[in-house]
């Protein structure tokens, strides 16, 4: 078990460093749009990301938040590199991806934007709708309203995971190359 875990790691962080960045979007010579968009879906597939919205006329695929896979979940392929593995098995990450299929001549343009979040553990401690509470703080009386639509969702932007964009362009290019 541990060193098909550390074959898969090694694998995972090789990626980061021995593969040649491509642009985004890329351009995938194809002359059907259901072709492309089944094969943009398959790669979306491939990485275990869920599907949240899609709209072919609009060209645009957004998935559900996914948990970022830890140093024993090697079949995950979101989490690119030993370094983003070991983050989310230390730290609750997540992540959610944005395909852009746009039509020119000849082909399509496909683009991927990957987003990393941080949990803001201190945000989702002072909560008290799942009946969270502190031992450092004395119980208290708050008689304003509980919910506030201005408040942080608990996560904490990262940024962009340009690793996990790189790794589905990677991907999406070598669907259209079979």
């Amino acid at each position: 078990m541990v060193a098909t875990v550390f074959v898969a790691l090694v694998g995972c962080a090789s990626f980061s460093r021995g593969v040649a960045p491509i642009s985004n979007p890329i351009f995938v010579n194809a002359d059907h749009s259901d072709n492309t968009w089944e094969r943009t879906v398959d790669v979306v597939h491939d990485y275990l990301f869920e599907i949240e919205r899609e709209n072919k006329l609009g060209g645009v695929i957004e998935t559900r938040y996914k948990t970022g896979a830890n140093l024993f979940e090697p079949w995950h392929r979101d989490s690119i590199g030993i370094r983003n593995r070991s983050e989310s098995t230390i730290q609750s990450i997540r992540r959610k991806a944005f395909l852009s299929i746009t039509p020119v001549e000849g082909g399509y343009m496909v683009g991927v934007e990957a987003h990393k979040e941080l949990e803001d553990v201190a945000r989702v401690a002072k909560t008290t709708d799942a009946a969270t509470f502190r031992d450092s703080s004395p119980l208290s009386w708050d008689s304003s309203p509980a919910v506030e639509l201005a408040t942080p969702s608990g996560w904490i932007s990262k940024g962009r995971d340009e690793l996990l964009e790189q790794s589905m362009l990677h991907s999406i290019s070598r669907a259209f190359r079979q």
